[in-house]
């Protein structure tokens, strides 16, 4: 599918927000994927390599993929601020869906949500999963790259959760992840030979990803007929 790109600032809780839209070859979107980032303060933006594979997963399954900066990044305004600004933010863009073009037709609360995190952003990416719970929304898709277990308290996530590590990550170590993953029983799918940043591996990581995304739909539609 051919993806167009489309980058806009909107409005925030502490100032604009620099998004980038990846937009999916379909007259309506299948729902709303936001897709966070590594930790800014170490130069983790929405450009980052793994964000971008992980919006063009979800842009090529039908979805339109938002990426967006944290606080200080690029054109978003404000300071770091150690995930919880960073999460007020993410439930702004997800909440409040004005901001989003008239082109996207019912993208109202009832719009299906997908979030996925890589690194920090898979800290923010988490809470907003439970945050959303505990509205009442249910988180259609969650997925966690180089999970952020042992960096930062990651919150206890739903067992269908897809969480994928490299064998080899240095930064977040995977004993950390299983201890976290152990606590909530939730699978974690390790990539031999691969680092944090998932270099030489992006093919794998984004086959992973759209079978995961394409067989929870197929059960979503079956469980729903």
């Amino acid at each position: 599918m051919t993806v167009r790109i489309e980058r806009r600032l909107v409005s925030g809780p502490a100032g604009r927000i620099e998004v980038a839209l990846d937009w999916p070859d379909a007259p309506t979107p299948v729902g709303i994927a936001h897709i966070t980032h590594p930790h800014p303060l170490y130069g983790g933006s929405l450009d980052n390599k793994v964000v971008s594979t992980l919006a063009r997963v979800f842009s090529a399954l039908g979805w339109l993929a938002v990426r967006s900066n944290f606080r200080g990044v690029g054109g978003t305004e404000g300071r770091h601020d150690d995930g919880r600004g960073e999460l007020d933010d993410l439930m702004h863009l997800i909440e409040n869906v004005a901001w989003l073009p008239d082109t996207v037709p019912g993208s109202g609360p009832a719009r299906p949500i997908a979030l996925a995190g890589f690194s920090f952003g898979s800290f923010v990416a988490a809470q907003a999963a439970v945050r959303l719970k505990g509205h009442g929304t249910a988180v259609r898709h969650l997925v966690l790259v180089g999970a952020a277990a042992g960096k930062w308290p990651m919150p206890a996530v739903d067992s269908q959760t897809l969480v994928i590590h490299g064998e080899q990550d240095e930064t977040i170590l995977l004993a950390d992840v299983f201890a976290w993953a152990r606590n909530c029983e939730v699978p974690v799918v390790v990539i031999p030979g691969t680092d944090h940043f998932f270099h030489h591996r992006l093919p794998n990581l984004k086959r992973l990803v759209a079978r995961h995304v394409l067989g929870a739909e197929a059960e979503y539609l079956r469980d729903s007929a």
